[in-house]
């Protein structure tokens, strides 16, 4: 893995240097938003005949049917060389790293010019040399709180920073397991919490709150219920006007600091819902943190010469306290105006946001720039609006009435920024320009829509928790009397607040949830199990055989599944009567190993993954729709990235489950593009092993997948097209 990283840490150092790469990867990035990509959905429309012109017009200008077969994958011939060398997880993430350089998937910016920071404002948006402005209230309501101790003492922010852990407390939370409860939730649902150093308080649900019982800073209490007001409906009780079923249990949680776990977002739902929820906690922690440093600069100005005072430990080893990760530029862009609009009391008194055109312009997008004639469900384009680029980071400081963008990091309250964006600041071991002390005292992070990682490059996300919360490399000029003993002892990982967001359940997001959290608090994640699972979205007849395989262990599945279907599955499928067999592989890996076996044993096939050519899909298609190619190998990040109908499908192999549960019913409807369909038999095989129980469930639901776990029978199930 370390070559892994400095191959692709020295890739990406020279495509900041060499400015032919940025108009390489806007080709790429075409490949999503403009024409090419719309040609292709209008090959799909086409009839039969006129797409067989188009692509041998195509195969005769790229060459011959052996080069077409092969199309796009020189990239892939490397990978073959990496699976023979790594391990067995190494290699997926090595595979899948790889996918990244020259991936479709992703956006222009890899090769990005050079990173502007704003180095103007510096002294106005100083902590150091900045005291409460009198007028703004914000010092008043900081005396109004002095002199109500209790009520100071009740504020989460205060409760969780001000909390002194002793040296015993932290050895339990490293060697000690966590307690766990249940509870059920009206509109979450059912929560797990968990803790290690204390018996687990299962918090209740608020049915109704109060923005004044919230401890919300200025101007916060005024502003949130106006800039929430387009996800409220007249349902909402009187009682509880500013937030949602959902926002409320969401924030009574977030609001006392302990870890999340929300595995239900959903881009065409609850997604912008939850987004303003995380804005508000965030933004309200860090106005808090910086109101409590200001009026502490104005005490010790105003205190007499000689006094030596300790209570003024107020701050981290470096200033960034937030680091909210997303997966796209647009995701950014709307978070800023989520603070931008959190921070403005009403249209007189608008708040001055520094380099503002700047940020529109590199992070907002061209609604011209998106062909109109694109088809693609709903879900697609939620995920895939606006500007879709996966490489930045952004600084965002704010002192009282204004705001500054692409604040220099350690000048910076806020972080925003892409896993990749992080990923290549991070560096890796052994480079010279690398830098990380910035995430030293990070005290909340958000990791918003988690799934999509996984279909970017999980690695990147992995290597940014090895990398959070480690002491500083070099002190960054802070003035140690004001720093916090949690940060000087290195316990603020015990104190860091995680959020984490995602579509579904996956052991890889629950691992970093379960093994790169420790907040003293304690985790609430929620639980709830499908009842009914996607398979009841299938339309077309069809029988779904569901075939076990047995594996000793996890790190065993790999290899149980590949020996487990050319020995058992594959036989079935090489008579010429089965033709027309697409086979869906979600790891690349497995696609990799696949494609390097049915070369050699020469079989008939063609295959499609995220970095094939446009031309090379053209030709896949057509092959295996007129049947001139037996087999298609799929794989499951091309489908997420273009979801793109595959016509001619007869017989169907799901080599292992795929990630989203709603891509199992939406490969099989694809049944029903082919126009001959109508008399054929249609077959439909699953291969799952026993470590597949939540992919399992997300796909046939609960009840079925006990049944299927409990036995070792393959399972028959038919879908008559009725549901």
């Amino acid at each position: 893995l370390q070559s892994e990283t400095s191959d692709k840490s020295s890739a990406e150092s020279d495509s900041e240097t060499e400015v032919e790469q940025v108009s390489v990867y806007r080709k790429l990035l075409a490949t999503l938003k403009t024409s090419p990509e719309s040609e292709s959905e209008e090959e799909e429309d086409e009839s039969d005949s006129e797409e067989a012109g188009e692509s041998e017009t195509e195969m005769d200008s790229e060459g011959s049917q052996e080069t077409g077969e092969a199309g796009g994958g020189e990239e892939d011939k490397n990978d073959v060389l990496d699976q023979e060398e790594a391990t067995d997880t190494a290699e997926q993430t090595l595979a899948q790293e790889q996918a990244d350089g020259g991936d479709t998937s992703c956006d222009p910016s890899h090769g990005v010019i050079e990173e502007f920071t704003d180095v103007k404002h510096e002294s106005e948006f100083s902590l150091e040399t900045n005291f409460m402005e009198e007028e703004s209230g914000d010092c008043n309501a900081d005396k109004r709180e002095s002199t109500s101790s209790q009520a100071f003492s009740e504020d989460p922010f205060k409760q969780h920073m001000d909390k002194e852990l002793e040296e015993k407390e932290v050895e339990k939370m490293s060697t000690l397991p966590k307690t766990s409860s249940q509870s059920k939730w009206p509109r979450l649902g059912q929560l797990t919490f968990s803790s290690t150093l204390e018996k687990c308080k299962t918090l209740k649900a608020d049915k109704e709150v109060d923005v004044k019982q919230l401890y919300l800073h200025k101007p916060l209490e005024s502003t949130w219920p106006k800039v929430n007001k387009q996800f409220l409906s007249s349902a909402n009780k009187p009682s509880d006007p500013s937030f949602t079923p959902l926002q409320r249990e969401l924030f009574c949680i977030m609001n006392t600091y302990r870890d999340l776990f929300y595995p239900e977002r959903n881009a065409l739902t609850n997604g912008e819902e939850i987004r303003h929820a995380y804005c508000l906690h965030a933004l309200n922690h860090v106005l808090k943190a910086n109101a409590q440093v200001l009026s502490n600069n104005a005490k010790r100005r105003d205190q007499k010469p000689g006094t030596d005072n300790d209570d003024y430990r107020d701050q981290g080893l470096t200033r960034p306290k937030v680091l909210m990760i997303v997966p796209f530029r647009e995701c950014a862009l709307r978070i800023v105006h989520i603070f931008i609009s959190l921070l403005e009391v009403n249209d007189k008194r608008k708040i001055d946001v520094s380099n503002k055109k700047r940020f529109k312009g590199e992070f907002g997008s061209d609604p011209e720039e998106k062909p109109p004639n694109l088809k693609r469900p709903e879900d697609y384009e939620a995920v895939f609006a606006g500007n879709i680029d996966d490489h930045f980071r952004i600084g965002v400081a704010i002192l009282q009435k204004s705001m500054r963008l692409y604040a220099p990091f350690y000048s910076s309250d806020i972080i925003i920024a892409s896993p990749l964006g992080m990923r290549t600041i991070i560096g890796a071991e052994g480079e010279k320009k690398r830098d990380f002390d910035f995430l030293s005292s990070i005290e909340i992070l958000v990791i918003d829509q988690a799934d999509i990682y996984l279909m970017q490059n999980w690695e990147h996300v992995l290597h940014l928790m090895k990398h959070i919360n480690l002491l500083p490399r070099d002190s960054h000029g802070v003035d140690f009397s004001r720093v916090r003993m949690l940060n000087l002892n290195n316990w603020s990982k015990y104190y860091r607040q995680t959020l984490l967001f995602s579509a579904l359940q996956d052991p890889q997001i629950n691992s970093v949830f379960n093994k790169h959290c420790f907040n003293y608090v304690g985790q609430v994640a929620v639980r709830n199990v499908p009842l009914s699972g996607s398979i009841s979205h299938v339309v077309v007849q069809l029988p779904h055989v569901f075939r076990r395989l047995e594996a000793e262990n996890v790190t065993s599945v790999i290899d149980t599944r590949f020996q487990f279907f050319i020995d058992k599955v594959l036989p079935e499928y090489r008579d010429a009567i089965m033709s027309h067999t697409l086979i869906y592989v979600p790891s690349y890996f497995d696609y990799v190993r696949l494609r390097n076996y049915f070369k050699k044993e020469e079989l008939n096939f063609t295959h499609i993954c995220e970095y094939t050519k446009k031309a090379g899909v053209c030709r896949a298609r057509r092959f295996f729709l007129k049947g001139e190619k037996q087999f298609l190998l799929f794989t499951e990040r091309f489908h997420f990235y273009k979801r793109y109908t595959i016509k001619g499908i007869r017989n169907l192999i799901f080599y292992e489950l795929p990630t989203y549960s709603h891509f199992y019913s939406e490969i099989c409807n694809m049944m029903k593009a082919t126009d001959n369909g109508v008399d054929a038999t249609w077959t439909c095989t699953v291969l799952y092993s026993k470590y597949d129980a939540q992919k399992l469930a997300a796909v046939v639901g609960i009840d079925r997948t006990a049944q299927m776990l409990q036995s070792k029978k393959n399972v028959h199930l038919f879908v008559t097209g009725e549901n």
